[in-house]
């Protein structure tokens, strides 16, 4: 999710940029990003994500109701970009073994915390996506809610680790914003119903200071671009989920909002395996 998706945008951002961004100034921008915003976020959404739930994404979709994962019992589970670690900890307590990783400092010391709370500890790691620091076949299944995937360069990296870390057949369950949201403003009103962007237009999103230099960037990719990197880098591509707005449901998260979640999805959830 862009900056203002998140909820919050910082006095530092000068303006709005679509340029290309390669890998290390992505992972330098978002990391001092999510940094300084884990406070301002945790504060905004705490509440909704919780500290051992596992929401899939704003419309509330959760691991209770979807069983993405299967039965986790028994088993190794990687999160990859899991902030403060609601989920990794939900995969705790329903009896898996679980490794969080997270590129923010600022969201791990929230994890920390929760996991002081909780009393549930899952192993917490500090890494790129791109270049995971944990041993080939060492996971069941890996999955990621919002996390990671659409603020790295490569998608053939990201894939490629998280099939290099998986057991053969093993689960790779992500969820993303949905790409047709990237024609669209960030705008949970009426003005967010009016396409601005090209949706075939791969440029990244950056928000850059007054030297130019990104302070956050954000990647998008095609429904296509994400299947065939998918298949690229050896995993099937078993269901894709785009989770209906709920009735009742009157969270305004970012551009996530009840106008826009009756008109067009707003998230989109892979569900792969390693062959």
């Amino acid at each position: 999710m862009t900056a203002q998706q998140s909820g919050t945008t910082h006095a530092g951002v000068a303006r709005v940029a679509h340029r290309a961004v390669a890998s290390a100034e992505a992972e330098a921008a978002n990391s001092a990003w999510w940094d300084a915003d884990a406070d301002a976020y945790h504060a905004e959404h705490g509440d909704f994500l919780g500290d051992d739930d596992f929401v899939w994404c704003p419309e509330g979709l959760t691991e209770d109701s979807a069983r993405l994962l299967g039965d986790v019992t028994g088993t190794d589970v990687l999160e990859v970009g899991c902030g403060s670690a609601p989920c990794a900890r939900w995969l705790l307590k329903h009896g898996a073994r679980v490794v969080g990783v997270d590129l923010s400092q600022g969201m791990l010391g929230h994890a920390v915390a929760a996991n002081a709370r909780t009393g549930l500890h899952p192993a917490l790691l500090r890494a790129n996506a791109e270049r995971l620091p944990l041993t080939d076949g060492s996971f069941d299944s890996a999955c990621s809610a919002f996390g990671a995937v659409p603020f790295v360069a490569s998608l053939a990296d990201v894939f490629g680790e998280v099939h290099r870390v998986l057991r053969p057949g093993g689960r790779w369950v992500f969820a993303v914003t949905h790409p047709m949201r990237w024609i669209f403003p960030d705008d949970p009103g009426p003005a967010g119903l009016t396409v601005t962007q090209p949706y075939l237009d791969r440029t990244p999103y950056a928000e850059v200071d007054e030297t130019g230099a990104a302070s956050y960037v954000e990647y998008h990719h095609t429904l296509g671009d994400y299947v065939r990197a998918l298949r690229a880098a050896g995993f099937t591509l078993d269901d894709l989920i785009e989770p209906e707005w709920p009735d009742g449901h009157t969270r305004v998260w970012g551009q996530w909002s009840p106008l826009r979640g009756r008109l067009f999805p707003g998230t989109a959830i892979f569900c792969c395996r390693r062959d």
